[in-house]
C-alpha cells in the first residue's frame, strides 16, 4: 500500500503521523456510564482492591462464626417470648447466602440459640476482638478507594471508634433483616385477612414485594458501609447512588455464586470441603464487590479532585573547593619525568666536552 501524499506530491510518512483516539477512548467519551467504570476499575487496581479483598476475607472468615454465636446468643435471650420473630430473623440471614451456605449458617445459628447460656464472657470478648479486627481491616480497605491520606490515630481511640462502627453496622444489618423479614409477613399476614393468601396472582404480587424490600434493605446497608465506614467524612450523595448499584449487583452476585457454588461443591474437593470452600469463595467475591462499588463512588464527578503536582525541590549549587598544600599526583609525575629527561641531556653534553 502507498503513501499518503499531500496535494504538492510529498509523501507522508504514517509511522510519523499522530495516531487517534482508539476505540475504547471513544466509546468512553460517547458513554459516560463506561468511563466512570473504567475510571473506578482503574481506582480499585490502583488502589490495591484484590489485596484489601484477601484480608477481609480472612477476618470475615475468622469473626463470622463467633459474631454469630454472640448475636443469636442475645436474639435468643431477648426474643424468647417471640419464637417466630427469632425464626423471621432467622431465615432471613440464612437466605441471604447463596447456595448450601445457607445450611451451614443455620446450623451454627440454631446451636448458638439452643446453647445459649454456654456463650460466656470470654465468648463474648473473644468474638468482640475478631470483630474489631475484622472492622479495622475493611475500614482501612474502603478509606484507601476514597484516597483517604493513612493515618496513625490513638490505638484506644481507633479501638473505640472500631468498636462503634461494628456496633452501628450490626444495627444496619438488623434493620435491613427487618425490613425484609416483617414486610413479608406483614403482607402474608394482610391477604389471609383479606382471604387471598390462597391467590396465586397475590402470592407472586407478595414475591414482588419481597424482592423490593430485598434491594430496599441491601441499600440500607450499602449506604451504612460506603459512607460511614471510611476513616473519613466522604459525600454522602454519592454513596446514596452508588448504594443502588451495590443492592442490584449484590441480588445478581448471589444468583451467579449459587450456580456457581453448585459446580464448585460437585467437584472432588468441593465434596470434602464445601462448606469451607463456598464461603471462602462468596465472602471473597462479596468483599472485592464492596470494595468496587466504594470506587465508583469515589471516582463520581463532584468527588474528583485535582492531583496535587509535585514541585521539585529548588537545586542547590555547592560548589566544591579544595585546597592542597603541594602539587597534584599528575602535576609530581610530570615535574619527575622533566627532572628525569633534563638530567640526562645533561649527562650527554658533558660526555660530549670531555670528548
Amino acid at each position: 500500500m502507498g503513501a499518503d501524499r499531500t496535494t504538492d506530491g510529498r509523501a507522508i510518512d504514517e509511522e510519523a503521523a499522530p495516531a487517534g483516539p482508539g476505540k475504547l477512548e471513544q466509546l468512553r467519551s460517547r458513554y459516560a456510564w463506561l468511563d466512570h467504570v473504567v475510571r473506578a476499575g482503574a481506582r480499585y487496581t490502583d488502589r490495591h482492591g484484590d489485596h484489601y479483598a484477601a484480608a477481609i476475607t480472612y477476618f470475615s472468615v475468622l469473626a463470622l462464626v463467633p459474631l454469630l454465636m454472640i448475636a443469636f446468643a442475645i436474639a435468643g435471650f431477648a426474643l424468647r417470648a417471640q419464637p417466630e420473630l427469632l425464626e423471621q430473623l432467622r431465615v432471613a440471614i440464612t437466605t441471604a447466602v447463596p447456595g448450601g451456605l445457607g445450611d451451614t449458617l443455620n446450623d451454627i445459628i440454631q446451636k448458638s440459640i439452643d446453647q445459649a447460656g454456654a456463650v460466656g464472657v470470654l465468648g463474648l470478648i473473644g468474638a468482640l476482638y475478631s470483630g474489631i479486627g475484622w472492622m479495622s481491616n475493611l475500614r482501612e480497605a474502603l478509606s484507601e478507594q476514597w484516597a483517604q491520606p493513612p493515618e496513625t490515630p490513638n490505638a484506644v481511640k481507633k479501638l473505640i471508634f472500631d468498636l462503634l462502627a461494628l456496633l452501628g453496622l450490626g444495627l444496619a444489618l438488623v434493620v435491613s433483616l427487618a425490613v425484609t423479614a416483617v414486610g413479608t409477613g406483614v403482607g402474608r399476614l394482610l391477604l389471609d385477612l383479606v382471604g387471598l393468601g390462597d391467590q396465586g396472582w397475590a402470592l407472586f404480587l407478595l414475591g414482588v414485594v419481597g424482592v423490593l424490600l430485598g434491594l430496599v434493605a441491601n441499600w440500607l446497608v450499602f449506604v451504612w458501609v460506603i459512607a460511614r465506614l471510611p476513616r473519613a467524612p466522604v459525600a454522602t450523595r454519592s454513596a446514596l447512588k452508588a448504594a443502588v448499584l451495590g443492592a442490584v449487583g449484590f441480588e445478581i452476585l448471589k444468583q451467579v455464586m449459587t450456580i456457581y457454588l453448585r459446580a464448585v461443591t460437585n467437584s472432588p474437593a468441593g465434596a470434602a470441603f464445601g462448606s469451607i470452600i463456598g464461603l471462602l469463595i462468596f465472602v471473597f467475591f462479596v468483599s472485592r464487590f464492596i470494595l468496587f462499588v466504594t470506587a465508583w463512588a469515589a471516582t463520581a464527578r463532584e468527588n474528583e479532585q485535582e492531583e496535587p503536582i509535585e514541585v521539585p525541590a529548588p537545586a542547590i549549587i555547592r560548589p566544591e573547593v579544595v585546597v592542597r598544600s603541594g602539587p597534584t599526583p599528575v602535576a609530581a609525575a610530570g615535574l619527575v619525568g622533566a627532572g628525569v629527561v633534563t638530567g640526562l641531556l645533561g649527562l650527554r653534553a658533558l660526555a660530549g666536552r670531555r670528548r
